[in-house]
């Protein structure tokens, strides 16, 4: 997303305070942390498969074991308590509750959510579940996935069934989480399950994911009319290379692409005409009546933020010399999470915004006097982009709250357990958690309502 310079320097005080109702947290997703992947009648998910297919995690590994959440939730929300949380987002694993992708419920897989939702009330944490973060059930990949139309009803009829069960407990619904990585990773570049590998393909999927928030949105309003509807996107803010005509129309594309793709159509504004054009996309996907399903109102927009692209048409994005990095090669920038959030601001219509991800990937080397990792450079990034939020708010930006991503260290996706993002520290071997610098920190932070000192 094309953004306009802000200082590199926030300019609120060193010590600013957030609103009273601001909602602090983290976040999760299922498949990265839940493990147990045959427990209840769970079946396998592309990422079961995707794993297990050479060369497809960077380290061989896979999702069996990951944090081992599904049978240690209770101390994990004990944990959660422990460090001040007040939101907690998790994912539903889809192949939990129905393991065919569609058919009979299965209570058995339900029950874990049930007692999980039940577990975090009691402790004074509200659930923020995420009804997909891209586990889809391989019976239904197997009949087409999101290239199938079918898949969107069928993401509406399992939707339904969790809310059947949960829906008395839940304030706040997410559909989908960043559609945009389940399109382009999942089928254009094949880093992502299915693996797929065509551009045309990407345009199918794209649609049928935003038909899928639809429906499940419109059975959300219907079967819980008191509470609010939400999606969370992933956004990459764009910056052309130089001012040449060619890096400013190859960065227009990939804003397009990959910021404005999905948050246009949610708006009402229909899909970046010049962008479709330009792939020779035909919209036969789009049916009479989709757009406005897709467009219907949410409450709620969840934006992940991690970092910034510079865009060349010659070399495609690059990282400016000398920038800080975390350890996947990511630009550190906290300003373009500031400017993100004026853009959204002044450009879409929706009423409030959550971040529902931000942090990093650092190398965890150091260690405090008594064991802990001394994560520093963490630190420091949630502070810096916690600054930008707050002065977001301070013009008038409609940010409700912050959920760090992520509470734990966990599996990493096509990049297996190397990068660790968490503020909690996961020793795979004995699957022992110890927060890290940064989880004290943050707890502080959240106890005053103010960031902490760092020293």
């Amino acid at each position: 997303m094309s953004t306009r310079p802000e200082p590199a320097v926030p300019s609120s005080s060193s010590s600013p305070a957030f609103p009273d109702d601001f909602i602090w947290g983290a976040a999760t997703s299922s498949f990265q942390i839940e493990g147990s992947p045959h427990a209840d009648g769970k079946s396998a998910s592309i990422w079961d498969t995707f794993c297990r297919e050479p060369g497809r995690i960077a380290d061989g590994s896979n999702g069996d074991d990951a944090c081992d959440h599904y049978v240690r939730y209770t101390e994990d929300v004990s944990l959660m308590r422990q460090l001040r949380l007040a939101a907690y987002r998790f994912s539903v694993a889809w192949t939990r509750v129905k393991p065919d992708g569609r058919g009979p419920t299965n209570e058995a897989g339900l029950d874990f959510y049930d007692r999980l939702v039940d577990r975090l009330l009691a402790a004074g944490i509200t659930p923020y579940p995420t009804l997909y973060h891209w586990d889809l059930p391989q019976a239904l990949s197997d009949g087409g996935g999101w290239l199938n139309r079918d898949t969107a009803h069928a993401f509406a009829d399992y939707a339904a069934a969790v809310l059947d069960r949960l829906g008395d407990r839940v304030s706040t619904w997410t559909t989908l989480n960043e559609p945009f990585v389940s399109a382009n990773h999942g089928y254009v570049t094949g880093e992502h399950a299915p693996g797929h590998t065509s551009m045309a393909e990407g345009f199918t999927a794209s649609h049928h994911l935003l038909l899928a928030h639809g429906l499940a949105g419109a059975r959300i309003r219907r079967l819980a009319p008191d509470a609010r509807l939400a999606i969370v996107l992933n956004f990459t803010p764009v910056q052309p290379a130089t001012d040449s005509d060619e890096d400013t129309a190859a960065a227009g594309r990939v804003d397009d692409l990959e910021n404005r793709w999905y948050a246009d159509p949610l708006a009402g504004f229909g899909y970046p005409d010049t962008t479709a054009d330009h792939y020779g996309w035909d919209r036969a996907e789009v049916h009479d009546g989709d757009l406005a399903l897709i467009s219907a109102p949410i409450d709620l927009l969840g934006v992940n933020y991690y970092t910034r692209q510079i865009i060349s048409a010659a070399d495609g994005a690059r990282v400016p010399d000398g920038a800080p990095c975390n350890t996947m090669g990511w630009e550190v920038h906290p300003p373009s999470l500031g400017a993100l959030l004026r853009t959204l601001r002044d450009r879409y219509p929706f009423r409030s915004y959550l971040i529902t991800e931000n942090g990093a990937p650092m190398p965890d080397a150091a260690r405090t006097d008594d064991g802990r990792i001394a994560d520093d450079d963490r630190l420091a990034y949630i502070r810096d982009h916690l600054l930008q939020v707050h002065d977001a708010i301070a013009d008038d930006c409609p940010v409700e709250g912050y959920l760090v991503w992520s509470l734990f260290d966990n599996f990493e996706w096509a990049h297996g357990y190397g990068p660790r993002f968490g503020i909690v520290e996961v020793d795979y071997a004995t699957q022992r958690r110890t927060p890290k610098k940064s989880a004290l920190w943050y707890a502080d932070t959240i106890a005053h309502n103010r960031l902490a000192p760092t020293s």
